[in-house]
């Protein structure tokens, strides 16, 4: 193979193969709907990037005729009508999913696969960044972009070790053989695909089905899920205060959180959190817990990784944090489900304790708000201030009757607000908030850079 083309080539997971495919050097291009910062970065390290749906304009000369050594990556998330997609489709060409894709390139080495409905591109960046600053290294395509390493991809021409997010949506995460399988969360997400909690819960044991001889299997307690892993393949839990991999002993100062990690093999103290907010001891529980099962991580390489962890674009990622007890702080938040909302919220909160809190949502997807606007309107109510912006459609055509309103209307905090998404800025500019946390898997997150600017540009934290 020598050639690698993307229906999609905009997207998180897709940006890693790509950069990957161009490190062996292959010719890669693509096509997406709208160009970004991340396509920008994308065409500069040597990807061609089209944004017309036509293929005389989107598809390369090189890639216009099937040949074995040629490759057509596609995502879901791309309708089936796209004009690029159907002649690709139509044509004859080796045309495969994202996942499959990802599932080649992984199948010969130990993967180490994070998966759940919250907190995949956290914990596997955390593990990833544990291991690359340790003795044993990895390869690693991520969901998110590594702060400070300014990519979703990490590259070892030595480790055994391949750190991957394992996607549930459109049961991507089937297409791997994990040798370590990491489960989160197993809270209903994607109806859209699985239709009923029992479809998605299932969907996660069949993944159980897929690990290596020889693996394991890490999971969090509580969960409703019922594995079914391999024979000899070996399980251990995990939690805050529970399973085999849990913390004790957490310390909280202001902007400082230490534990210590309790695991089978004894406790490994004072684990500092290098992104200390709340809802990281989670995460650096099961991204440890990973890394120590390898087998090869030593307990000063776990420390030293979760403590210059450096966090992952828009994961609980500051932009303004102006000096003194009173400083506005605005932070951007990718939570896009009922429970990761509440959890950032319950973050922020034990972050600064006191201070009035304003959370901006843009709800992700129509059938999302369809299916949990009662239970996103609770969490968002925990909040002092909320304001609240249109659906974003990603891949989807609207669905009568359901819009931003059937939210707002039930939320409960004593002030609310329903705008567009134009509007953000000065809407922002004029509310005198105080703390500022940002949420969804939309393009809101392209406004806060500019609204911490205007505000007070020294104190914009620039990555």
């Amino acid at each position: 193979m020598n050639a690698v083309y993307f229906i999609g080539a905009g997207g998180i997971g897709m940006a890693a193969l790509e950069r990957y495919f161009l490190s062996k050097g292959m010719t890669v291009a693509g096509y997406d709907r709208t160009p970004s910062a991340l396509t920008a970065e994308l065409e500069r390290e040597g990807v061609t990037i089209s944004y017309t749906d036509s293929v005389a304009e989107a598809v390369p000369e090189a890639f216009r005729r099937p040949d074995p050594e040629t490759l057509i990556v596609y995502t879901p998330a791309v309708p089936a009508d796209s004009e690029v997609m159907r002649f690709f489709s139509q044509g004859g060409f080796n045309l495969v999913k994202r996942a499959k894709a990802l599932g080649h390139i992984t199948e010969h080495s130990k993967a180490i696969c994070f998966s759940g409905t919250h907190g995949k591109t956290t914990t596997s960046s955390m593990a990833a960044h544990i291991l690359h600053n340790g003795g044993v290294g990895c390869n690693a395509f991520l969901g998110g972009i590594l702060l400070g390493y300014n990519s979703n991809l990490i590259l070892s021409d030595k480790s055994p070790y391949t750190v991957v997010e394992a996607d549930e949506y459109d049961r991507s995460f089937h297409q791997l053989r994990p040798y370590i399988a990491v489960i989160n969360a197993t809270d209903p997400d994607h109806l859209d695909i699985y239709g009923t909690e029992e479809a998605y819960l299932e969907s996660f044991a069949h993944f159980t089905e897929l690990i290596q001889p020889g693996g394991v299997l890490l999971m969090r307690t509580g969960l409703k899920l019922v594995p079914r892993p391999p024979r000899g393949v070996k399980v251990y839990t995990f939690g805050r205060e529970d399973g085999d991999f849990h913390a004790a002993n957490i310390r909280r100062t202001p902007g400082r959180i230490v534990f210590d990690l309790v695991t089978p093999r004894g406790t490994i103290g004072d684990i500092e959190l290098g992104v200390p907010v709340d809802i990281n001891i989670d995460n650096a529980i099961s991204a440890m817990a990973a890394a120590w099962l390898t087998g090869e991580v030593a307990d000063e390489e776990l420390r030293r990784g979760i403590a210059t962890y450096p966090g992952v674009e828009r994961r609980f990622q500051v932009h303004l944090r102006q000096p003194g007890p009173e400083g506005k702080v605005v932070i951007d938040d990718y939570a896009h489900h009922p429970d990761e909302v509440r959890a950032s919220i319950a973050s922020v909160r034990s972050l600064y304790p006191g201070r009035r809190l304003t959370v901006a949502f843009q709800p992700h997807l129509y059938s999302r708000t369809r299916d949990f606007a009662p239970e996103f309107a609770e969490a968002l109510s925990q909040a002092d201030d909320v304001v609240l912006c249109d659906i974003y459609p990603a891949r989807e055509e609207p669905i009568p009757g359901v819009t931003s309103q059937i939210i707002i209307d039930r939320v409960t905090a004593p002030r609310k607000v329903l705008i567009s998404k134009e509007d953000f800025v000065n809407t922002m500019k004029n509310r005198n908030f105080d703390i500022l946390l940002t949420l969804g898997a939309g393009d809101l997150s392209f406004k806060v850079p500019e609204l911490c600017r205007q505000i007070d540009p020294e104190h914009t934290v620039n990555y």
